[in-house]
């Protein structure tokens, strides 16, 4: 990204001339190859270790060879035997498993998109997503199968036998499509040129607007994305080459599981270790086993570890630990020193990103950055931003707040057929409305206050509230509804309906929660109910929230 360096200032990184924040972190250039895939990028680095992954609910340890030989076996059978093409739409419904990142690396090498969801989501939610990417296949298990029931979508299945799963087209299972390949493949396959430029993959994110939309993002983008990574942890170092385990609980379906996790550490020679959902205790014990020296986490997690530090010393050796990365929001300073004080040895490090910027923004890579209590941490490297102001769009200087704008080599495409909303998200010249509120203090550290897209961060999930008013309406007793994020030391945040019933009514609490349930994953499900005679609106008709989650945490009435 070019810099005017007369009218930088060397503290802050804010430009005078055109009201800009550079990184203040080393630039990261990207492969001069044009013509170059993740894959191909990831694949072609040197790798410092033998073991790419392991699984951690079998001991099984797959090599760097093995991947890349089973990796390019399966993208041979997905092209030669079932006719995935540059630019189809590739759908993988599946927990972390070692055949998540086997199947994404295949598919985005012949330059076709993968795009991913969440196993918790309801056959509902799903089925919109595939109303919208339209997958040419999709992979997934035996016991999320049934999911994909009545879409139409031919499946290959992740582990076990073909069998009956009622209408579902079944064509193979993963372990056939790589059994036929090494006994018949006689020709080297013909592919298909893929550029930097390219789409490599479609994650489905609520933006700006609570609603869900298909960010595309290239193979620039994820390359990028790939190189900050290496360079954060220092990866390349000859002293930071031994040790580098992390372990991915983070889900693969998410931007960071998927391009960190499943990808791109792979590009560093490191070591992942799979776990298929997060549970403390498995987290523990596999963080001992395996000697792992990084793990990620969400806040709530951070706050267990350091409540419950005495007993998890006591039966878990965490020795080989030495970093843990947080994301979702930021750390204040009773939850870093409590954790730092349990866990000396240990270094905290955050981060802030989103899936339209392929989960990058700004981050502290040391602990003396992290103690800069409740930043976002320093812009990443080749990164831009802007402050600018939501009413006068005009851009705002240090130590003022407004509404943060992107710009780097991460940012997406834009939106899946959706040319309104992406207009309305990037500028003409490449930048990026996150939608969150923020400011950058006279150091160049990011801070976020509030969020213009009102998303509910729930465990590190985002929950988009229109998305919930839109469901409760449809109830014929609600009149009206709001639905806000309420704050819990536990999850961060859960929704909270503030719901009018429709005359005549008695429709109860559990009842609004129990219909919600039934419609949405877990992480989604409403877990507070009110009553009131109206929701309110300004002018326009945009809901009041900020004044009902005054109301909720204080107790008081409108």
């Amino acid at each position: 990204m070019a810099q005017d360096n007369k009218n930088i200032d060397k503290k802050s990184g804010f430009s005078s001339s055109n009201s800009t924040f550079y990184s203040k972190r080393r630039p990261i250039p990207l492969p001069p190859n044009t013509s170059l895939d993740i894959t191909t990028f990831i694949s072609s680095r040197p790798h410092h270790t033998t073991t790419a992954f392991i699984d951690a609910t079998n001991d099984r340890h797959v090599s760097y060879s093995e991947l890349w030989s089973t990796v390019d076996s399966l993208s041979f059978s997905l092209s030669s035997t079932w006719g995935v093409r540059k630019g189809h739409v590739i759908l993988i419904l599946s927990p972390n498993s070692l055949s998540f990142p086997l199947v994404c690396l295949s598919v985005m090498s012949l330059g076709a998109l993968i795009t991913t969801t969440n196993p918790l989501n309801t056959t509902r939610e799903i089925s919109k997503q595939i109303a919208d990417s339209k997958p040419f296949l999709a992979f997934t298990t035996p016991e999320l199968a049934p999911k994909l029931a009545g879409s139409g979508v031919p499946v290959i299945l992740l582990g076990g036998e073909k069998g009956s799963f009622g209408n579902l087209k079944i064509l193979t299972t993963l372990e056939e499509m790589l059994t036929t390949v090494k006994g018949e493949r006689k020709e080297v396959r013909v592919k298909e040129r893929v550029c930097q430029n390219d789409a490599a993959a479609l994650l489905y994110s609520s933006g700006t607007t609570g609603e869900s939309k298909g960010v595309v993002s290239s193979h620039r983008n994820m390359i990028a994305m790939v190189q900050t990574i290496i360079g954060r942890y220092r990866l390349d170092d000859e002293d930071q080459r031994n040790g580098n385990t992390f372990i991915c609980t983070v889900p693969m379906f998410h931007i960071y599981g998927l391009v960190a996790f499943a990808t791109g550490l792979l590009a560093a020679g490191a070591t992942i270790v799979v776990l298929p959902k997060f549970e403390m205790n498995d987290l523990l014990l596999a963080t001992s086993k395996y000697k792992v020296s990084y793990f990620p986490l969400v806040p709530p997690i951070l706050v267990a570890m350091a409540n419950h530090a005495d007993h998890i010393k006591k039966n878990y050796d965490l020795s080989s630990l030495k970093h843990v990365l947080s994301g979702g929001a930021p750390l204040g300073k009773e939850v870093i020193e409590g954790f730092m004080e349990k866990f000396p040895n240990v270094v905290i490090m955050q981060g802030y990103g989103l899936t339209e910027s392929t989960g990058i923004g700004a981050t502290t890579d040391c602990l003396e950055e992290s103690r800069r209590y409740g930043t976002a941490g320093l812009l990443s490297p080749s990164t831009e931003a802007k402050i600018v102001d939501p009413e006068s769009g005009k851009a705002l200087g240090v130590n003022q707040t407004g509404e943060l704008w992107l710009r780097s080599h991460t940012v997406m495409k834009g939106y899946f057929n959706n040319h309104e909303a992406t207009v309305s998200t990037l500028t003409s010249d490449g930048w990026l409305k996150t939608g969150d509120v923020c400011y950058f203090d006279e150091d160049g550290f990011l801070f976020v206050v509030d969020r213009l897209k009102e998303l509910i961060k729930y465990k590190g999930y985002q929950v988009p509230p229109a998305e919930l008013e839109a469901l409760l309406l449809t109830h014929p007793e609600i009149a009206d509804a709001a639905v806000i994020p309420f704050p819990d030391k536990n999850v961060g945040q859960f929704p909270m309906a503030y719901v009018v019933r429709k005359a005549g009514s008695n429709l109860s609490e559990n009842e609004i929660m129990d219909f919600v349930a039934k419609q949405v994953a877990p992480y989604k499900r409403i877990r507070r109910v009110a009553f009131i005679d109206s929701v309110p609106k300004n002018a326009s008709g945009k809901i009041l929230r900020k004044d009902l989650i005054k109301m909720a945490t204080s107790g008081s009435k409108l």
